[in-house]
């Protein structure tokens, strides 16, 4: 029987119940992809992560991610996660780098009382409302704009932050829609936020996500140009929540927030 180390940290959260709950498993090489896709399942999180220290002189390490359906490009939060853990085990450090193996260089780094996570932009495009969006709401609802980006995002933007509270979508009709995609329900706050979301990733094993990183990398795009401005707070309204200081600076989008370790133990394998 092998021992993996094993970590449940909630990321976006400060603790229990708060934020979007990743596994964060430290390897010292990769293990089978077939072995790393069962433990997603097992583990049962949004997404479990797993990294390796990276030989090349590219990053400190290398990661990768697997929800329990399937292996994903981006996820944000356990990205954060996963440098939250390597931080807090080493005081002296200010920033983590990680390979990617679809989208490149990440980085995890202090950032006041918390961390932030910095991903690629990808800024979405307007696009005509495809024939799947009623599928969002059952009870009719349609959002105002949809905006598209190729690897895999729909953004459908709503009047207000009470629409996106309010939908129920039809999930087995999105994932005839959309396959894994990630469809993303976002409208100007009503709160101490500017801007709030929900988003659900069902052909991934993921009805509704707690908090999305990868989601964030469209939005905030979106929203600085909508606000007119390089930055805002966001709230993501899932049964959980979340909250994220989003800020962009050139291609690099950056989500601020905090972390906490849930569980810290042993994986029996």
């Amino acid at each position: 029987m092998s021992k993996l180390p094993y970590f449940h940290i909630n990321a976006f959260g400060n603790g229990p119940f708060k934020g979007n709950q990743a596994a964060v498993m430290p390897l010292n090489e990769w293990l089978d992809d077939a072995i790393l896709q069962a433990i997603g399942e097992e583990n049962n999180f949004a997404e479990t992560a797993f990294f390796i220290p990276d030989n090349s002189s590219a990053a400190d390490y290398e990661l990768r991610w697997f929800t329990p359906g399937l292996e994903i490009a981006l996820c944000g939060h356990a990205t954060l996660a996963s440098g939250f853990l390597l931080l807090n085990q080493d005081p002296d450090l200010d920033c983590i780098t990680f390979r990617t193996r679809k989208a490149g260089i990440l980085s995890v780094k202090r950032e006041g009382n918390g961390y932030a996570v910095g991903l690629p932009s990808y800024r979405p495009a307007p696009a005509e409302m495809p024939d799947w969006i009623s599928s969002l709401d059952k009870g009719g609802l349609l959002p105002t704009e949809f905006h598209y980006n190729e690897g895999g995002y729909n953004l459908c933007i709503y009047e207000n932050a009470d629409q996106v509270r309010a939908l129920s979508p039809d999930f087995p009709a999105l994932i005839s829609a959309g396959g894994d995609d990630q469809f993303i329900c976002s409208a100007p706050a009503d709160d101490d936020y500017d801007v709030i979301s929900r988003v659900f990733v069902p052909g991934a094993g993921v009805n509704e996500d707690s908090v999305t990183g990868s989601a964030h990398a469209v939005l905030t795009p979106y929203w600085t140009d909508k606000l007119g401005r390089d930055n805002f707070k966001a709230h993501q309204a899932s049964m959980r929540g979340g909250y994220l200081n989003c800020s962009i600076d050139g291609d690099t989008v950056w989500l601020g927030g905090t972390c906490a370790l849930i569980i810290e133990g042993v994986f029996n394998l």
